[in-house]
């Protein structure tokens, strides 16, 4: 939605800041009125400052205009969620089914492409036999017989109508819910069907098949969709497992549709149902029955009987319509012809195939393609069989021949030798294949070319003269074979007329060699392409016949006939418009080609008329029939009901339910997940034992005796689920209690909220300080501090080097640089002294009064002289070299120290000599603010002189002189400056700003404050501190306080047993923003000198973590499937487990996540006697107050994958990863990852039985070509072939497992060392930066594209058709684009993205030679090195793929393009107001107005989306056009000074030209 209503007002929290939504005019943008906001002051982290005590000089009435990044963030959710509740409200019904009709075909799902092409199927104008019908349908259990698009539907809707309506009469009545259902025999018409009803129903009603995972739901979820809907569509097995479940009676039913009734006979569903369930209730308590078909016949039986036993099993009369003539004149019938082709020869093969024969007679897995091909040869003629060979023996295809192969080796046992001889013969056909030469038949060939056979000829005549001239014709071409479909495709392919367009349709079954794997969306989508046009020649076997709604379609070609009088009836029934052709295909003197035409024509006359000829009063045998005779068989076979849920168990059902059982049973890879059922003859009966999985807790049962073997075998799988229900191994539904867990990442909500904020304890000071307390020491460590080429700062005095006393030796402390003048650094170095100061009564006093003299002068601090509470001391240093073996007693400047505690504070006298007064340290003792340097005596100047313009703190009415000037006393606090000497010098001095945090650069504020004085010496004290020590006291603070936060960091790392390197130990508990994890947008409440966040340890933390986890899976659980290997790993890493962990381990009171403190970076343990207060008590012993601080959740989780990356960097040196290893074990707390270091890995890892198993020539082989071209050796073969066997590869044929193990290891191991690559190549780079060239390394392209580099495909085991032609074709695609690219590097950003599976095979081999190497990271090192480094030596090429992402190219558009700031891409879910599953929306906004918005199923999506949408708003934008529709004053206050443009030159920001309307300026020159 484009806009929202004007009026529309939503109340944030403080209902004084409206948030407005206005529509703007044309523009049709959401923006957001913020005029008249009221903007509160954001108070100081650390308190308000007080006069004595301050940083800065107050900003006059302390308000600003500009909205804090805090404040704005609010206010866009704000809008966001007004936005949102609009499009709800305002979304119509229409605006949902244009949404779908609009999407094109390939974007929308099975069940949007069902509702787009039954968007107008509307009931609204019945015929009059449908009226009959439906009126006989109320009555009485009808089956309707009408021809194919007679509308048989369309009576069920109506009947379905009526049923509801009474059903909505009965539950006002109080009467228990009943449900109705439509049953179909294949999915593809459970969406058909359903989405006919969803536009003929105004009732609820939904679609169910099994490939929705129905097979898994409980009662309780079945029972909430029986509740929400009036009306199911599902496919027979659905309602069936439902009822033999428990989970509906049939009593709680009240209609039941067959679709396609003709398939209720034998043990299909449709009759399952009737015969387990139907008759068990009596007749008032059954479900009405109504059933449609075209013919009750499907096989070559009596008619009459076949009719009369659909009639007994379901129960219901067959009835017609009455009025025939009326039936035709609505369903068009098409006029019938037959092409009647030359005879065919017998079946024969042709050269190629005599060649193959004669060379490999002996192949077992070439018979069954030598019988196809002389049969094609025979039908289609020599090219159809020739190509049949190539489709079967091209290279792809002829590695699923040898994955059969392989199966039947592990089934039948034969030798390796026979196997081997076997792949190789099949190797060898394939070369002589790929040799043969297959001349293309030409357009103008003839009946006597063996080319084509008689009958193809005949077929290409006929469609060559439909299709002669451009015509909306629309052709289906039926046969028996789906290979004969293909070949038939490919050969009209060749020499289709121009105005044939060609397409294919077959089933969904398993594919076999040279055949099509089709998913039934493959299916809708070609049914689509068909009704457009798109398509106009169809070639199709049998399930174009049934169901499947074909409209448009008015010529028929049955190539194959029909073998039974439904198929003729339901095929012909495709053809629907007037004036079609039906045209049956048959051989010349074929006597059974004329019989079979003869036999459908008779038998639906005689059909028709069993219909037409039934008496009104005929009682339907069906109703009272008790089955003694069509279900006599049935009465000896056992059936056992759940006495508690009505949960039915019966041989018609009891196979699929043991199979259920045993496929959710705990499995590994080797394992096949299926009962085994092992059948011996004895005593004229056959006996079952049924055999389950080895994790079964029943391994095996016997079942009765029955002369049938199907029969036994259901006996023994009947009485193995007893077993298993007696033993509590089913529950009362007869449902499994090995559930296949679903994702515990889906039940459980393991991501936390990054809004979600509490507070936490927070830890001031280290403890070192308060552990040393207590004694007097005998000796002290000495720390001397410096700074490296002190710049001459606090007028242009030099810091001297200090003395950093303590009682225990303090840890390496890293240099960090300090900001003693804007824009420059400079480095504080801390050198420890390796001898220890011997120190006694006398000289401890000395060094503890010139400390405590060191915050009371510049501070104006006075602490209690209390030797063992000191935490530390200070000292003058005599000389300062930085030699660590220096004798620490020479290096004291034990004369200061003796100078400072005899004299403490001086006062002036009028004896002090001009020189005297010069380079003092000057304190007012009525002010801890007023603090000066003294540069010089001014003798042009006189105290009683009034005081010059811009001097500091020169706004004051009390400053008429400059002796007043000087005290800061108060008016009625200043009578004693009458007595002052009013001829004492003047002195010129420096007044020292209160800028105690050192460690951030200066702000523009903190260079324009005016620091000139003059000053008389009377009111003011003169400090025995030195002024170089005074200068570096004021820098202490800032120094003291990151010494405590490395001293901090250090115990987190000490409390978790983690040796971490200082520096890195603070980085990752170091976080200084808000939104520290969020860049390139503003920082909320940003800290400054806090120095490097957690941010990039994270990252590469978060790395290692994953690959760490997945190498202990992978060791520890060899059974485990990919699947549940994910599931652990999640669990292990996810936010949710680390801040739980963290939390226990109140691991939060160590984050640094305040910046420097005024108050708190003072001692602690020692009483304070001068000054305003700190925040200590006395009460804790002079220590601070407890003080909390804002987390939110995901930030300690963050700051846990930073400490694991601090651990595995603090050790790169060394290469060691043991640290890291063992910093995940105490951080995820899990038993799946229990391990101290990198070695322990390999311990746990017990090799599976697949690895260690005997190879095979082909293993052997494999392992010798890798070796070769990858120059690794492998000890163990089987772990490279599972490498490259996909998941399709069925684990029977060769014992093997599939590659995805090995790609779940293999894909972390490329994760940590592409990261690796990264971070130390670009150090300056942030996450983001860092994430979005990651991308491209690890991207599906890049790895599809080295794996053909590396010719890995060609070792790839698959059994997907499919598959095999998209791997050929992106092959195809990713060599040529290298060749073009002359020695680019990129070339692979230039192609499509290539099959899932190439990417898998690079990643699992990396597993694989990790496995094979004894978990060896250096092995993945070296294949990074080889062969993935090349492709990224230089990362500016992948800028463009970095910022190919949609929302990465906004970004970096609206930043660096438009100068904007003010943007926020937003994304949340909303219900959809249909019932169906919530949406995702995402909108962009800029400066509070909605640019764009998009929908789809996830967040991620739907960003992308949004930020396309808003990509193309504002593509061809200029910056002024830009600021002008958007409002946009980012960086207004540098409009007039140059700005930097893409070549680094400087310019004046455009100004907006003067553009106008153009009516607007001719209206006004009117």
């Amino acid at each position: 939605m484009d806009s929202i209503d004007a009026s529309t007002v939503l109340v944030s929290q403080s209902t004084t800041d409206p948030i407005i939504a206005v529509a703007e005019g044309s523009t049709k943008h959401v923006k957001f009125d913020h005029s008249n906001l009221p903007i509160k002051a954001v108070e100081d982290a650390t308190g308000e400052a007080d006069e004595s005590d301050t940083d800065a000089e107050p900003e006059g009435d302390g308000t600003t205009k500009k909205l804090q990044p805090s404040q704005r963030k609010r206010q866009q959710h704000a809008v966001f969620d007004s936005w949102k509740i609009n499009r709800v409200r305002n979304t119509s019904e229409e605006e949902k089914k244009a949404r779908v009709q609009n999407e094109a075909d390939e974007l929308l799902t099975i069940r949007g492409l069902m509702n787009k092409a039954e968007a107008n199927v509307i009931v609204n104008d019945p015929r009059e036999y449908q009226l009959e019908l439906f009126e006989r349908a109320k009555k009485e259990n009808t089956i309707a017989v009408l021809d194919t698009g007679s509308g048989k539907t369309l009576i069920a809707v109506l009947l379905l109508k009526h049923v509801l309506e009474q059903e909505l009469t009965s539950r006002a009545s109080g009467n228990p819910h009943r449900i109705a259902f439509f049953l179909v025999d294949v999915v593809t018409l459970v969406y058909q069907q359903f989405a006919v009803l969803e536009h003929n129903l105004d009732q609820q009603v939904d679609r169910f098949c099994g490939d929705m995972n129905v097979d898994s739901w409980n009662k309780a979820t079945w029972a909430e969709h029986f509740q929400k809907n009036m009306a199911i569509v599902c496919t027979a097995d659905v309602l069936l497992n439902c009822l033999s479940r428990g989970f509906i009676s049939i009593e709680q039913i009240n209609l039941l549709i067959f679709d396609e009734a003709h398939h209720t006979k034998k043990n299909h569903s449709y009759a399952r149902i009737v015969k387990d369930f139907y008759l068990d209730v009596p007749i008032p308590k059954r479900p009405k029955v109504f059933g449609m078909t075209a013919s009750p016949v499907d096989a070559k039986v009596d008619v009459i009987q076949a009719a009369r036993e659909l009639e007994d099993l379901l129960h219901a009369k067959i009835a017609t319509a009455s009025n025939l003539e009326l039936l035709r004149n609505t369903v068009s019938r098409p006029m019938e012809s037959v092409l009647v082709y030359t005879r065919l020869p017998n079946h024969y093969a042709t050269s190629l195939c005599t060649q193959l024969e004669n060379n490999f007679r002996g192949s077992r897995a070439l018979s069954r393609l030598f019988t196809k091909a002389k049969l094609a040869a025979s039908e289609l003629g020599e090219w159809c069989a020739d190509r049949l060979w190539m489709l079967a023996l091209e290279s792809e295809e002829a590695a699923k021949l040898e994955r059969k192969t392989e199966h039947k080796f592990s089934t039948d046992a034969l030798s390796r030798t026979a196997l081997d001889l076997e792949l190789q013969m099949i190797n060898d056909a394939k070369e002589v294949v790929k040799q043969a030469e297959i001349l293309m038949p030409q357009p103008s060939t003839t009946m006597v070319s063996p080319a084509l056979s008689s009958k193809v000829i005949c077929l290409k005549d006929f469609l060559q003269a439909e299709y002669e001239n451009p015509t909306e014709t629309r052709c289906i071409v039926f046969v028996q074979h789906r290979l004969s479909a293909r070949l038939l495709s490919d050969l009209f392919q060749k020499f289709r007329s121009p105005h044939m367009r060609i397409g294919t349709l077959i089933g969904t079954r398993q594919a076999e060699s040279g055949d099509l794997k089709v998913t039934i969306r493959d299916q809708m989508m070609m049914l689509m392409k068909f009704r457009k046009g798109e398509i106009n020649v169809l070639f199709a076997t049998s399930i174009a016949e049934e169901g499947l709604d074909i409209p448009m379609c008015n010529v028929i070609v049955r190539f194959d006939l029909y073998t039974t009088m439904i198929q003729y009836i339901q095929s012909r029934g495709r053809a629907r418009h007037k004036q079609s052709k039906y045209v049956h295909m048959i051989e010349g003197h074929n006597s059974k080609h004329y019989w079979a035409l003869d036999d459908v024509h008779k038998g639906e006359i005689k059909l028709r008329a069993f219909c037409q000829n039934q008496p009104e009063d005929r009682l339907l045998r069906g109703i009272e029939f008790d089955f003694d005779g069509a279900l006599l068989k049935e009465k000896q076979y056992q059936v056992y009901t759940e006495p508690g849920t009505g949960a039915k168990l019966t041989f018609g059902t009891v196979l699929d339910q043991l199979s259920y059982f045993t496929a959710c049973l705990p499995q590994n890879e080797e394992t096949f997940a299926r009962p085994m059922f092992i059948l011996t003859f004895k005593g004229r009966r056959y006996h079952c034992e049924v055999l389950l999985p080895s994790t079964s807790p029943i391994r095996s049962v016997m079942g009765r005796g029955y002369s049938r073997k199907s029969i036994a075998k259901r006996s023994a799988a009947f009485e193995a689920c007893l077993v298993l229900r007696q033993g509590g191994y089913l529950d009362a539904n007869l449902l499994p209690i090995y559930h296949k867990q679903l994702p515990a990442m889906r039940n459980a909500q393991l991501a936390l909220n990054i809004k979600k904020t509490n507070a936490y304890d927070v830890q001031i000071k280290p403890r070192l300080w308060e552990d040393s307390w207590g004694t007097v020491p005998a000796e002290l460590s000495l720390v001397l501090i410096q700074i490296a080429e002190p710049a001459l700062t606090l007028g242009e005095r030099s810091l001297a080097p200090l003395l950093f006393l303590t009682r225990e030796a303090l840890p390496r402390i890293p240099n960090f640089p300090v900001h003693l003048k804007a824009g420059t650094k400079s480095d504080v170095s801390l050198t420890p002294i390796v001898s220890k100061l011997k120190v006694d009564e006398k000289t401890i006093k000395l060094l503890t009064n010139f400390t405590l003299q060191c915050f009371l002068d510049p501070f104006n601090k006075g602490f209690q002289y209390d030797v063992e509470h000191m935490s530390y001391w200070l000292a003058p240093v005599r000389h300062a070299k930085r030699d660590p073996t220096i004798d620490p007693q020479s290096l004291v400047d034990w004369e200061a120290l003796e100078f400072v505690q005899a004299n403490g504070q001086m006062r002036w006298n009028n004896s002090m000599s001009h020189s005297e007064l010069a380079n003092l340290f000057l304190i007012d003792p009525h002010s801890g603010a007023l603090r000066y340097f003294t540069y010089c005596v001014r003798p042009d100047m006189h105290a009683e002189d009034r005081p010059p313009e811009g001097l500091a703190r020169n706004n004051h009415k009390y400053f008429e002189t400059i002796l007043s000037y000087t005290c800061s006393l108060w008016k009625n606090s200043r009578d004693w400056l009458e007595k002052q000497d009013k001829n004492q010098p003047v002195i010129e001095s420096f007044q020292i700003p209160f800028r105690r945090n050192w460690l951030d650069d200066f702000e523009e504020g903190d260079v324009t404050v005016k620091t000139q004085a003059f000053i008389c010496p009377e009111p003011l004290n003169i400090s025995s501190l030195s002024v170089p020590i005074a200068a570096m006291l004021f820098v202490f603070p800032s120094l003291i306080w990151r010494i405590d936060a490395y001293l901090v960091a250090l115990e987190a790392c000490e409390f978790l047993g983690l040796d971490i390197d200082v520096e890195l130990a603070l980085e990752a508990m170091t976080k200084d923003s808000d939104n520290t994890e969020e860049h390139r947008i503003e920082q909320v409440q940003y800290q400054r000198g806090m120095g490097k966040n957690y941010e990039r340890l994270e990252f590469i933390g978060d790395s290692f973590l994953k690959m760490a986890t997945s190498i202990s899976l992978y060791a520890q659980n060899a059974g485990d499937d990919e699947f549940e290997s994910h599931v652990k790993r999640m669990l292990m890493v996810c936010n949710k487990n680390l801040f739980k962990n963290a939390v226990d381990m109140k691991l939060f009171k160590y984050i640094r996540s305040q910046s420097f403190s005024r108050r708190t970076w003072y001692p602690e343990g020692l009483g304070m006697i001068k000054g305003k207060s700190t925040g200590k008590s006395k009460e804790l012993g002079n220590k601070y107050q407890p003080q909390t601080h804002p987390l939110n959740d995901k930030t300690i989780a963050d700051v846990c994958e930073a400490l694991i990356g601090a651990a595995l960097l603090s050790h790169t040196e060394s290469g060691s990863m043991d640290m890291a290893v063992k910093a995940v074990t105490v951080l995820v707390k899990n038993s799946d990852h229990d391990v101290e270091k990198w070695d322990d890995y390999y311990k746990l890892y017990k090799m599976p039985a697949y690895q260690i198993a005997e190879c095979t020539a082909a293993h052997l082989d494999l392992a010798s070509q890798i070796e070769k071209k990858m120059g690794y050796k492998f000890k163990w073969p089987r772990v490279l072939q599972a490498a490259f066997t996909h998941p399709s590869w069925p684990y029977v044929w060769g014992n093997i497992p599939s590659y995805q193990r090995l790609e779940f290891l293999g894909d972390s191991l490329l994760d940590m060392v592409c990261i690796n690559f990264l971070f130390f190549r670009y150090p300056d780079k942030d996450p983001q930066w860092l994430t979005e060239h990651k991308m491209a390394m690890v991207s599906n392209k890049f790895l599809g594209a080295l794996c053909v580099r590396l010719k890995f495909h060609k070792h790839l085991k698959t059994n997907h058709n499919t598959l095999v032609f998209q791997i050929s074709e992106f092959v195809e695609e990713i060599e040529a684009a290298e060749a073009e690219s002359e020695g680019a590097r990129d070339y692979w950003t230039t192609t499509k993205n290539p099959p899932k599976c190439l990417p898998d095979v690079v990643e699992s081999y990396l597993g694989a030679i990790f496995v094979d190497s004894c978990f060896s990271f250096k092995v993945v090192e070296e294949f990074f090195e080889k062969h993935v480094r090349w492709y990224f030596e230089d990362m500016t090429i992948y800028d463009a793929f970095a910022n190919n992402h949609p929302t990465t190219f906004l970004s970096n558009l609206l930043t660096n393009n438009f100068n904007c700031t003010h943007y926020r891409v937003l994304a949340d879910e909303i219900p959809n107001a249909d019932g169906t599953p919530s949406r995702v929306v995402s909108v962009v906004m800029v400066h509070f107005q909605i640019i764009a918005d998009a929908e789809s199923s996830s967040s991620k999506y739907a960003k992308i989306r949004a930020s396309h949408r808003a990509l193309e708003k504002l593509k061809g934008l200029a910056p002024w056009e830009f600021r002008k529709k958007y409002s946009c004053d980012c960086k207004d206050d540098s409009e007039n000074s140059p700005t930097i443009d893409g070549n680094g030159e400087g310019h004046e920001r455009a100004q907006a030209p003067n553009v106008q309307n153009v009516d607007d300026v001719i209206g006004s020159a009117i």
